[in-house]
């Protein structure tokens, strides 16, 4: 029986399980994203988050230890340099996986793994501060506040009434001249 065994063995020795996934780990922190069967994805997720995790406490205690289960020097040195600086904030979560549909070989489910904070399609605005770049001004904004200056007695909603009816013959002149 197998009470409380949650853990997916992929069809190999624990000694294979255990290289398979220490190779899929290192080529993760390299690549920052890797394309593999959605099982071997979820298992790769159960054991490289926490060694991410070890990697914000950058002592020579949790290195040894996070080398002990990588056996990759440089895979090491990148996941506590640039890896851990970025994670820095993030309270855990530090993979995404999408599944890709499957291999045309033998039908398997594929998923892309990736890093979640080196995506910039999807991590754009979360943890930086957006700059702004130049001043947005909407179609005839300009004419509503010379018209709120000009007359602040005016309620604000007839202010805007004129504008609107500004815009409005401005469009009726662009027809008519495309009419001729």
């Amino acid at each position: 029986m197998r009470h409380g065994d949650k853990i997916n063995n992929l069809s190999r020795t624990a000694a294979h399980r255990s290289a398979l996934l220490s190779n899929l780990a290192s080529q993760l922190i390299d690549h920052k994203r890797i394309v593999t069967t959605l099982a071997k994805a979820k298992a790769l997720r159960t054991y490289v988050e926490p060694l991410i995790t070890k990697a914000k406490d950058n002592t020579t205690h949790q290195r040894r230890v996070v080398f002990s289960y990588l056996q990759d020097k440089e895979a090491v040195t990148e996941l506590f340099s640039t890896v851990a600086a970025k994670v820095a904030g993030r309270p855990g979560g530090y993979t995404r996986i999408i599944k890709l549909g499957t291999r045309m070989g033998d039908n398997a489910e594929t998923a892309l793994i990736e890093l979640v904070d080196f995506n910039e399609v999807y991590g754009k605005g979360k943890g930086e501060a957006k700059e702004t770049t130049g001043k947005r001004t909407r179609r005839a904004g300009g004419r509503k506040k010379a018209a709120a200056e000009g007359a602040e007695a005016k309620p604000a909603k007839s202010a805007a009434k004129s504008a609107a009816k500004d815009v409005a013959a401005k469009d009726e002149k662009a027809v008519k001249k495309g009419d001729e």
